[in-house]
């Protein structure tokens, strides 16, 4: 069925099949040929993402999803808040150095120092956009800021004159937007445009919009704020009522063309808007919208994949898109629809997610080079030193299992990802344990080529690999959760242990993977640890994030 669609009307007869896209943007009706107006999506899983409690990228790390953001063809990078720590401001300039499909963007205050800050950082970038944010609600004024309404709009005029001069492309937000007075609004907007901002943000900074209320605040000051046409708007939407996505949405349909959101709705509190649900449903229904962005889809799972490999957040089960329920048809009635049409049941597909499809079977007898493709078909580039770490880990998962599947190939990957470069490895456990006795566990760590063996009591095995760790690095941690789940299935599949432990005032998630549990155990355990006493090592060159 086509989808017909009359200038200015209402949406009829929506099919449920998949888009029919040009490669210009255009969507193709019995009416003809109709242009989509792009989305800009501005990504701020380095930024905003990092503030999820219990996650932190380091430097490597954050190039890492930098150059993935750019191949999933994300418009605007944030990469961090230049003045906030030396770590962000290295993190900014080195992904200036590296990144030049995307714009790359550091948040500022409307402080003279972050503004310096954040152009000093994005020095070398070939696309750069400064961002200066100042909170306009009252309750933010009075109590946090302690400034009154006029000493607010001057600091704001003030601030985006000054990136101005600095960077030709600066984004302004208005902290808290949607609990401020509207009128106060029009005019901090209005002097902002006339500043040289370039885009303008309305955040709903504590999720506290209704979805027409949240729709409504974009069209009014596309009506009542003189230059507003001249000018993106931006949507920034926090999920602490359920409504990020939905307000996004709603922001787009009220003319916003720059969404502001992180992969997989990292993010403090209850978490950003997602950036897969928001592609995916200006995907999916881009003729209602009449809208798309230019983000490549077959990329989503290979980025949603590697953040939970990087941050140990693993999305629920059934979260849209990218949930590891998000596909599966238990009904017999769904089951028989699907077999007959996947359209009955399924509105996307998940190989245009990068979903892989069936499974890789390979055993010990496969080589280094059938390794490679297949990672390459995952999402993961491997050659050189890399490709033979790998293949190693490989090699010892072959002997422990009979068949290795995708799911084996992505785990191990990630868990590679996870612990190289780590500092401490683990060389050797040995454990006693039994229900008549005290559990006892003998723990070897290499680090530089030099081994350190310890033993410890605990109550239980993982207690007591915990307390041997502990022992070595004279580091001990309190472990707030442990939580363990079968990567993939059988009595030989591979265990994921995701660890939060605290150390003083620093907390850190680790994660390790092993058909050996205990082993599992103790990988996410020093992975944890090995992050904690980076982190202290960046504190101790005073890289610490002290603003965030």
């Amino acid at each position: 069925m086509a989808y017909l669609r009359k200038q200015g009307g209402t949406a009829k007869n929506i099919s449920p099949l998949r888009p029919v896209v040009s490669g210009a943007g255009a969507f193709y009706t019995k009416k003809g040929v109709h242009t989509l107006e792009q989305v800009k999506i501005l990504d701020t899983t380095l930024r905003d993402g990092e503030q999820t409690p219990g996650v932190s990228f380091q430097l490597k790390e954050k190039v890492e999803i930098a150059r993935v953001l750019e191949d999933l063809g994300v418009d605007v990078i944030e990469a961090g808040f230049a003045a906030s720590s030396k770590g962000d401001f290295k993190a900014i300039s080195a992904i200036s150095d590296t990144v030049r499909g995307s714009v790359i963007c550091s948040l500022a205050r409307c402080v003279p120092g972050d503004i310096d800050a954040a152009a000093q950082a994005l020095a070398s970038a070939a696309q750069k956009r400064i961002h200066v944010f100042i909170a306009t609600s009252p309750i933010h004024m009075e109590y946090k800021l302690h400034m009154t309404p006029e000493d607010v709009y001057a600091s704001a005029v003030r601030s985006v004159k000054q990136a101005r001069n600095l960077c030709e492309d600066v984004e302004f937000s208005l902290e808290d937007a949607t609990r401020s007075d509207r009128e106060f609004i029009y005019r901090v907007v209005e002097g902002a445009i006339q500043a040289g901002a370039t885009t303008i943000n309305l955040p709903d900074t504590v999720g506290y919009a209704a979805v027409a209320e949240y729709g409504d605040l974009i069209r009014d000051v596309r009506e009542h704020v003189p230059g507003a046409d001249q000018v993106i708007l931006s949507v920034h939407c926090h999920n602490d009522l359920g409504l990020a996505v939905a307000n996004s949405l709603e922001g787009i349909r009220a003319g916003a063309r720059q969404v502001e959101c992180t992969l997989n709705g990292l993010g403090e509190r209850a978490g950003n808007a997602p950036l897969e649900e928001i592609v995916m449903n200006l995907r999916t229904r881009q003729q209602f919208y009449q809208c798309d962005t230019r983000i490549v889809t077959q990329h989503i799972h290979r980025a949603s994949r590697m953040i939970v490999g990087l941050s140990g957040m693993e999305p629920a089960p059934n979260k849209p898109v990218v949930g590891a329920n998000a596909f599966q048809h238990q009904s017999g009635i769904h089951q028989h629809g699907v077999l007959s049409n996947r359209a009955t049941y399924e509105v996307m597909h998940p190989e245009d997610l990068g979903i892989p499809q069936g499974s890789l079977s390979l055993g010990k007898l496969s080589g280094s080079h059938a390794l490679a493709d297949r990672a390459r078909q995952l999402g993961y580039e491997l050659s050189g030193e890399a490709l033979q770490a790998a293949f190693l880990r490989f090699k010892e998962l072959a002997d422990r299992k009979r068949e290795i599947t995708d799911k084996d190939v992505m785990a191990l990957l990630r868990e590679q990802r996870l612990h190289r470069d780590a500092g401490m490895q683990l060389f050797s456990f040995q454990i006693f344990s039994g229900n008549k006795m005290t559990s006892t566990a003998t723990v070897t760590l290499e680090k530089d080529g030099e081994t350190k063996t310890r033993a410890a009591c605990g109550d239980g095995p993982v207690e007591a690999c915990f307390n041997a760790v502990d022992a070595i690095t004279g580091m001990p941690c309190s472990l707030e959760s442990y939580n363990l789940k079968a990567v993939t299935e059988g009595q030989d599949a591979l265990g994921e242990v995701t660890v939060r432990v605290r150390h003083g005032e620093d907390t850190m998630l680790g994660r390790g993977v092993s058909t050996d549990i205990l082993e599992a155990s103790c990988l996410s355990y020093l992975n944890a640890v090995n992050r904690l006493i980076a982190h202290r090592e960046e504190l101790a060159r005073g890289e610490d994030a002290s603003v965030k």
